[in-house]
């Protein structure tokens, strides 16, 4: 079991009441896709999205937050922990990210509804930290995965929203070229997927 399935069934243990989470980061790949790199597995944390729609969710189910705080306490000792919700408009996504939202369906859970971004979105959220190796790694991943072209990463550089943050506007124009590199030359591999 990954460590992303380990936390969102230990999170899931602790609810008696139904609650949604938008998973991006390593755990919306661990989760999200067929056979993810071996190194997605290991993240010790679970990152989410907060919409506008799941804050009210998330204000209607105020134990989500108790289950939070216990879940971080259980696995502390492991490691593990889930403490970064952030709110959507303080991440690199497209403006119609949120209509595009897919089921993330393993591990199978009974109060918990987990989703995660479309592909495009995800690898924008991977540029956060401008071409930061690992994130990088994990690009190429999604690229080759969901055959992800040039002019798809052209689009949604297009419709891309950054928050208007020096920090994160650099890290933005830091990552562009070498994500573009990335679907280069992924198509020019045929989307093959390295091996391991």
């Amino acid at each position: 079991m990954s460590n992303a399935a380990r936390i969102v069934t230990t999170l899931d243990s602790l609810l008696t009441k139904e609650a949604s989470l938008i998973l991006y980061g390593r755990a919306s790949i661990a989760l999200g896709f067929e056979n993810p790199p071996e190194a997605t597995l290991h993240s010790m944390d679970v990152d989410a999205l907060l919409t506008t729609s799941h804050e009210s969710a998330f204000a209607e189910v105020p134990e989500f937050w108790v289950a939070q705080e216990k879940l971080n306490q259980i696995l502390d000792d492991e490691g593990l922990y889930m403490t970064h919700i952030f709110p959507a408009d303080l991440v690199f996504l497209r403006r119609q990210w949120e209509s595009e939202i897919l089921p993330v369906l393993r591990p199978p859970l009974k109060f918990l509804r987990l989703f995660r971004p479309a592909t495009i979105d995800l690898i924008l959220t991977k540029m956060m930290r401008g071409n930061d190796e690992q994130d990088m790694q994990d690009v190429d991943f999604m690229i080759r995965h969901d055959r992800i072209t040039q002019q798809q990463i052209e689009d949604a550089f297009r419709d891309a929203v950054i928050p208007d943050v020096v920090e994160l506007r650099d890290a933005y124009a830091l990552a562009k070229p070498t994500v573009l590199a990335l679907a280069q030359k992924a198509a020019a591999d045929g989307f093959s997927l390295p091996r391991r």
